[in-house]
């Protein structure tokens, strides 16, 4: 077994690095192979795009969204969740940058609030870029000399053959292999990779001033020795290696943190070592050897260099503002040294307040130039439901997978999961806590709610439906779909409002306590209800300092439309376990859905007798007592008035079409269609109310639903509503709960 571990770590190493190669294989390789040559921004894109895309909807917009930032490297962990338009114009920035058609000297910027995923951001793209340089197309390489020592003589091993490993010293930015090349050179080898490309790539930078160091060593040691093929002494294998190395932060990916110090050239390049100054001196000048070339931009060098928490940073800001146009640093007077990396800030509001302070000055701002240099994208609060559920859930579990479902039923069905997590009791052992399916929902939409710009509610409808809209693309009401697209969003969403870390550190707190409840047999005192949470996160706002007492006040006032909501959703669970063995059945539906088609098309239905014409019995049947759409007034005999032949072509017909057209294909039949995707058909299925458990189930009372007399409707009702809940990811405790809160409800508008 431990065999198995030690020959899994030689495969995953042995599957990122290669044997160096000499300077003439790497050329052969990279014109068989362009994209392992590629500039900065071009090799960022390259990345982002290999693992393709999905489709998403987000704020009721259908999009495109590249999976590299739902962080696949590492099975999600890091994923960004939303911002899909955000992160689409980063990447469109990219594309224009690498293919150097403007923004070039742009450094990006990703600002908003707290809590929004830009953390997340920064994981993404290490994980996966580190992923994609262990992948062929991706490799990413850099070169390495045989330095001998750094003694005074500034020696290098010439011997006949190649020296120890111990001998050779790599880039320490990550040079790229074609600097080496004089210039007219390496711009006949990019002209010769570049042909056919969309994205040209672009190599201007030279040697770093180390790399430098040595082939100045070299090619000065054989000038005076008479050599006529300079380049190819200089580049001999015994003396030039190309390597290729995995990504990482310090190998490619420099990042500079909030808490990091040092003067503006210590963060921003790094340091000279006084010690090796003294035995490196060159020539009565400093020795590019002797820094230790640790700041951001050195170790970004060749990809990415991320600033974060930019507001701690901003005296570098304006020091960076030409390093993405001319490409170029300073180590120190007189020792420039080439940069290729694509700049990245990240930063919360406050930078903005920083950023404006001289606006009033107009024309005369000295931070208009780096203004002008910072290409701004914004994240957001989520304002997607299943998002914030998601989120949500991953806060307080381990799960990190992105969810992907095949609609949105199956994406709704996550979103009203329970939860059960073990937790710590006082005397050290662990006891089984759980949220109540809804709880999860109800804490993500009254967040989703708090966040959205209440001056554009679709028509007459309110802020929950606007939720679901963003949430599904369309609103569902009966059998009318109203789709997203039919409203135009023009407000301040997903600016301010409950972040997630608030939600969780509530959730949190009420998973430590019992609630304040009993019951004989079940441990109802350790089940978070939604109202539960929704009270206590109310309850909360006015005493977090995060919220402004404006804020607080305007969120209360959000919290009850977002009760009657995850109510209405209690409600119809119970209700569909109370009336499950009552509803009808699915063969029902699909026998009248086929003979409605056959008569609209004046065809016949194939049964097991062979063809036979359209019931119209069957259909009457259908529309008066299962759908109860229609009177006896609305029929002569079994044929339809003109109001049942619409409703039929309108509301039938319609959506099997569109259903049709959505699945179209050679082999598409009546019989193939899934009748449960057609709305008004959905709504049959889902039609239950109280009148129906009045009509069905006479001696049935709510007020007895507590603790039911014995041998009695109720207490049957009860027994059978229980065991179905459980069967749709209740516990018997919660099932309790929630099943007493909405007969508890019911109760008052009984009789």
């Amino acid at each position: 077994m431990t065999n198995d571990y030690i020959r899994a770590g030689d495969e995953e190493l042995s599957g990122a690095y290669e044997e160096p190669m000499s300077l003439e294989a790497y050329v052969e390789r990279a014109l068989s192979r362009p994209s392992i040559a590629s500039h900065a921004p071009k090799y960022l894109l390259e990345a982002i795009e290999s693992m393709g895309t999905r489709t998403v909807i987000e704020e009721g917009e259908e999009r495109e969204r590249y999976r590299f930032f739902d962080d696949p490297a590492n099975d999600g962990e890091h994923a960004i969740l939303g911002n899909t338009a955000v992160l689409n114009g980063f990447v469109d920035d990219l594309r224009t940058i690498a293919a150097d058609r403007g923004k070039r000297e742009k450094i990006i910027w990703f600002d908003g609030p707290t809590a929004t995923g830009k953390s997340e951001l920064k994981r993404c793209l290490i994980n996966g870029l580190r992923e994609y340089s262990k992948t062929d197309a991706g490799r990413r390489y850099t070169v390495e000399w045989n330095v001998a020592s750094a003694t005074e003589d500034r020696g290098l091993s010439y011997g006949d053959e190649i020296d120890r490993e111990d001998d050779w010293y790599e880039s320490p930015v990550q040079s790229h292999p074609l600097s080496v090349f004089p210039e007219g050179v390496r711009s006949t080898i990019l002209a010769d990779l570049n042909e056919g490309g969309h994205v040209p790539i672009r190599v201007e930078a030279g040697l770093d001033p180390f790399c430098r160091e040595a082939y100045d060593v070299l090619e000065e040691r054989y000038r005076r020795a008479g050599g006529t093929n300079l380049f190819s002494s200089i580049t001999d294998p015994r003396h030039l290696r190309v390597k290729n190395y995995v990504v990482d932060v310090g190998r490619g990916i420099g990042v500079l943190h909030s808490e990091d110090d040092g003067s503006p050239k210590e963060r921003l390049v790094g340091s000279w070592m006084p010690g090796m100054l003294r035995e490196l001196d060159s020539r009565g000048r400093k020795n590019p050897q002797a820094f230790s070339y640790d700041g951001v931009l050195s170790q970004g060098n060749g990809l990415l260099t991320i600033v974060e928490d930019a507001s701690q940073h901003a005296d570098l800001l304006r020091k960076l503002l030409n390093v993405p146009d001319e490409g170029r640093v300073k180590l120190d007077k007189g020792i420039g040294m080439d940069i290729d990396t694509q700049l990245l800030i990240i930063s919360n509001p406050d930078l903005d307040v920083e950023l404006d302070q001289y606006a009033d000055r107009n024309g005369r701002d000295p931070l208009k130039a780096l203004k002008r240099r910072l290409d701004k994208h914004e994240f957001g609060y989520l304002t997607n439901l299943s998002l914030e559920a998601e989120l949500i859930r991953r806060e307080l579990t381990s799960e990190t997978a992105v969810w992907e479902a095949e609609g949105y039923a199956d994406l709704e069905a996550r979103v009203r999961e329970g939860l059960t997590l073990s937790m710590r009791d006082g005397r050290g052992g662990a006891v089984e806590r759980e949220l109540a399916p809804h709880t999860v929902e109800a804490a993500a939409l009254y967040s989703v709610v708090t966040r959205l710009d209440g001056e554009d509610t679709p028509g007459s409808r309110g802020l929950v439906d606007k939720a679901l809209l963003f949430d599904q693309g369309y609103l569902q009401e009966g059998d009318e779909r109203i789709d997203a697209d039919e409203f135009e969003f023009d407000g301040d969403d997903g600016s301010h409002g409950i972040p997630v870390t608030y939600t969780r550190d509530v959730i949190a707190d009420l998973l430590q306590t019992d609630a304040d409840r009993q019951h004989p047999d079940l441990p109802v005192e350790r089940v978070v209800m939604p109202d539960d949470v929704l009270d206590a996160m109310a309850g909360g706002l006015s005493d977090a300092p995060v919220f402004s007492r404006a804020e607080a006040a305007e969120y209360e006032n959000r919290l009850a439309v977002v009760k009657s909501h995850v109510y209405d959703r209690q409600e119809a669970d119970v209700l569909d376990a109370l009336l499950a063995e009552k509803g009808v059945d699915e063969d029902t539906v699909a026998e009248y859905v086929e003979h409605v088609f056959a008569w609209a098309n004046e065809d016949q239905v194939d049964t097991d007798r062979g063809p036979v014409d359209p019931d119209p019995l069957l259909m009457k049947v259908f529309e008066t007592e299962h759908l109860g759409r229609f009177g006896e007034d609305a029929y002569a005999g079994a044929e339809p008035a003109d109001r049942v032949e619409e409703f039929r072509r309108e509301k039938v017909i319609t959506a099997i079409n569109r259903y049709a057209w959505e699945n179209r294909d050679e082999d598409f039949a009546i019989e193939n269609v899934d009748v449960s995707e057609i709305p008004v058909i959905r709504a049959v299925l889902d039609a239950h109310d109280w009148s129906d458990v009045k009509r069905l189930f006479e001696g049935f009372d709510p007020t007895q639903w507590t603790d039911p007399p014995s041998d009695t409707e109720t207490e049957r009702c009860k027994e059978r509503t229980i065991a179905h809940l459980q069967t749709q990811g209740y516990s018997p405790a919660s099932a309790e709960l929630t099943s007493r809160k909405v007969m508890r409800e019911v109760s008052y508008r009984w009789d």
